[in-house]
């Protein structure tokens, strides 16, 4: 078994409401490894039909998202990982210096930023025919700008440790149909390189994940037979394949790797 070196580190990771979700899947995974836990959610209000919800589609996934962390407060408390939850909005610069505030009051460190949480446009506006000032502001404002502002504040507080990691999404360089939010993390990959050569003085890197198609509960039946033959390993990511690439790049092992931008994505958009 792979000791990472994890045991007492602090992991800061942000959006992990959805049971379902990279966010709980990558808690849970650093919780193993004996981390203790910052954990930072906001709840996302949209429609859903709670009659649709006993399987995976739109209506259970934005069912998770608009839901709070009590599933994984409840698996955490099983495992007796030392925690804190936070509910916080870190596209606001007063809540983002809330939040590490509130961490070192907890644990006196962060030695690991996982940067998960994102939104995108849901009503079909996000074309470039389409696009509207407000869906370019409120995603830019959390993917971007709220993950910025995570980073700096760990720089300004670093420690003897330090592991950033950004996550992207395998299609970021070319996404027509989503191209607001497929910008905004081509933007983070950008800004993963850039910050890496800044911070590697520090002993810090700076890493991006680019998950495929991965089941967080919004892929339904129908869109599973459209993606998975494009994706060459033949089956959806799971969650836990993101979260066990985590756990390398926040790793004593990985000390020497940095400004890399990881696809987990069953070979999908190489």
């Amino acid at each position: 078994m792979v000791d990472y070196g994890l045991s007492g580190r602090v992991a800061l990771i942000t959006g992990i409401n959805n049971p379902q979700g990279i966010g709980a899947a990558t808690a849970l995974a650093f919780a193993r490894e004996g981390a203790k836990l910052v954990l930072v959610y906001k709840k996302v209000d949209r429609p859903f039909d709670i009659d649709k919800t006993d399987k995976n589609g739109v209506d259970r996934y934005y069912a998770a998202n608009a839901g709070n962390a009590d599933y994984l407060e409840e698996r955490l408390r099983e495992t007796k990982t030392e925690y804190l939850i936070l509910e916080r909005d870190i596209s606001h610069e007063d809540a983002v210096k809330e939040i590490y505030t509130s961490a070192f009051e907890r644990f006196g460190r962060v030695d690991i930023l996982v940067n998960n949480a994102a939104t995108d446009d849901e009503t079909g506006c996000d074309t470039i025919e389409a696009v509207t000032q407000n869906v370019i502001n409120d995603t830019f404002a959390v993917n971007v700008r709220g993950s910025l502002l995570m980073i700096r504040e760990f720089v300004k507080h670093r420690g003897d440790y330090g592991r950033i990691l950004n996550v992207s999404t395998d299609a970021a360089q070319i996404f027509a149909g989503q191209i607001t939010y497929g910008a905004s993390k081509a933007t983070m990959e950008a800004l993963t390189r850039s910050i890496a050569l800044e911070v590697a003085k520090y002993g810090i890197t700076v890493n991006c994940i680019a998950p495929g198609p991965t089941q967080t509960g919004w892929i339904d039946e129908d869109f599973e037979k459209v993606v998975i033959p494009l994706i060459p390993m033949g089956e959806l990511i799971r969650p836990q394949d993101i979260a066990e690439t985590m756990l390398f790049l926040a790793s004593k092992q990985a000390r020497m790797i940095t400004g890399q931008v990881i696809k987990v994505s069953g070979g999908k958009a190489l």
